[in-house]
C-alpha cells in the first residue's frame, strides 16, 4: 500500500468484447479544462460519459446537467 490511494476497476465483458473500449484524459496538470453546465460535452452523442468534477462532488456529464452544476473534465469513457 505504501499510504498511497488506490483505485480498483473490475472490466465488464458482453459476449467476450469489453464494454470499456477507450478511457481519455482531459484535464492534465498543465493544461485544466472546465466548462459550464450549458457546454459539458457528450461522448458518442450520449452513449459514453464525460466525469466531471464539481463543487458537488464528481459525477457524471449527465448528472451534472441534471443538477445544473459544470466543472473541471477529469476524463471521457467510450
Amino acid at each position: 500500500w505504501n499510504g498511497k490511494k488506490n483505485l480498483k476497476i473490475f472490466l465488464k465483458y458482453y459476449k467476450s468484447k469489453p464494454v470499456i473500449s477507450f478511457i481519455n484524459r482531459i484535464s492534465r496538470p498543465g493544461l485544466r479544462c472546465y466548462r459550464k453546465k450549458n457546454s459539458l460535452p457528450k461522448i458518442l452523442g450520449g452513449l459514453g460519459i464525460v466525469i466531471v468534477s464539481t463543487s458537488c462532488g464528481l459525477m457524471t456529464d449527465k448528472k451534472a446537467r441534471i443538477i445544473g452544476v459544470g466543472g473541471e473534465l477529469i476524463c471521457s469513457v467510450q
